[in-house]
């Protein structure tokens, strides 16, 4: 591809990207990217021959004859997003705008494998897809949030602690020949961590922190997914607690965080001490009626959660930390230890603007860093390369 091939691609982006974000007039997006009204409208005009934008109704002026309106198409265009656990797969349908336009949640294994999850995930899909009128030709990407380690690049499961048969599978080449889209696939915390981090106009920097059967965390700066050099930044599940090393961790290891602190943890402590508990949603049940063991194995996961978060803290400095998943529901008795940790063990300049909250979209989190996830690539010069090429 030559530079101006690439700059042409560059400038057809950042036009999508100033219409997503609520730039509707032509006159409005030369000023915004310095481009002359001719070369706008050229661009314009080429975004809405090939689908993604169209003009409709009239912006109010106060003198001259009304501007049409830029919007992204969606009569046409729609993204699915997908939230894939361990025991379930959320999914929704949504214009380019934003607005969902169907959503459902369904109960799986996990462990069934790719093959029979993801013919699973395909079936739904093309139920939601039906119910709101779309045909499959109108999705135009796809985001889809897995509970293990994945190469982003290619879309590949990386031997993952609880998706048996999956390592090694490349997630997208199911989708192939069923959608003309292309299939994001990244590790399910970093999709919420995008979610959160897009509710938080302030923010810069965050991590996303994960609590629930296990321990993970995703990281977004800048508005864009750190992932490391080979997809495994953010497993903070892993890292050692001081004085553990009794306990052994399915990683293969002792004494980690997740096998110390996390809801499948508290869990197996309390079933030691007599009490029913099956699952995390036991543990938050017990806490929530105010049992003291519950609420002392708690109090004591946040302690050490903490301890790992504050050399985190020092270490990259953020300006929020986001806890969700299912013992993240806890608030008062989650939030406080977490809290206290950081700021006794982590570097003072480290903390004297570090917020740490709890999730505003609960689980709803994943599916929404998702969906940016695809319309972010559907709009970006990649995305719009694709396009052209259709």
């Amino acid at each position: 591809m030559t530079a101006a091939a690439d700059r042409q691609l560059a400038a057809l982006s950042e036009l999508a990207g100033l219409v997503a974000g609520g730039t509707t007039r032509r006159s409005q997006l030369a000023t915004a990217t310095g481009l002359s009204r001719a070369a706008v409208a050229q661009r314009v005009d080429l975004l809405i021959a090939k689908g993604l934008l169209v003009e409709t109704g009239t912006v109010a002026t106060e003198r001259g004859r009304p501007p049409l309106a830029l919007q992204l198409a969606s009569h046409a265009s729609v993204v699915c997003a997908v939230d894939l656990g361990a025991t379930h797969s959320s999914v929704a349908v949504a214009d380019l705008g934003g607005s969902v336009l169907a959503e459902a949640t369904e109960v799986l294994d996990i462990n069934d494998g790719p093959e029979a999850v993801l013919t699973g995930l395909h079936e739904q899909v093309g139920r939601l897809l039906a119910g709101c009128g779309h045909p499959p030709a109108h999705v135009k990407a796809i985001g889809i949030g897995v509970p293990g380690p994945v190469e982003a690049r290619t879309g590949t499961v990386i031997r993952p602690p609880i998706m048996r048969g999956w390592d090694g599978y490349r997630v997208p080449g199911f989708f192939a020949g069923r959608y003309d889209a292309p299939v994001l696939v990244d590790n399910d915390v970093n999709m919420m961590a995008l979610g959160e981090y897009a509710q938080r106009p302030a923010t810069a920097h965050l991590m996303y922190v994960k609590v629930g059967t296990g321990i993970g965390c995703g990281i977004v700066s800048g508005g864009s997914v750190h992932r490391g050099a080979s997809g495994a930044a953010g497993d903070i599940g892993h890292i050692r607690v001081p004085g553990q090393d009794h306990v052994l961790c399915h990683c293969g290891n002792t004494g980690c965080v997740e096998a110390v602190a996390s809801g499948a943890a508290i869990a197996a402590k309390l079933r030691e001490a007599g009490l029913p508990v099956a699952h995390v949603a036991d543990v938050v049940r017990l806490v929530a009626a105010g049992d003291p063991a519950a609420r002392r194995q708690v109090r004591l996961a946040a302690q050490r959660i903490g301890d790992v978060l504050a050399s985190l803290v020092s270490f990259w400095n953020p300006d929020t930390i986001v806890l969700g998943g299912s013992i993240a529901s806890l608030h008062d008795d989650l939030l406080a230890d977490i809290r206290a940790a950081v700021y006794r063990r982590a570097l003072p300049l480290a903390t004297r603007t570090v917020a740490i909250e709890t999730t505003l979209l609960g689980r709803r989190a994943g599916i929404e860093g998702a969906r940016r996830r695809a319309v972010h690539h559907l709009l970006s010069p990649e995305g719009i390369a694709r396009m052209l090429a259709g």
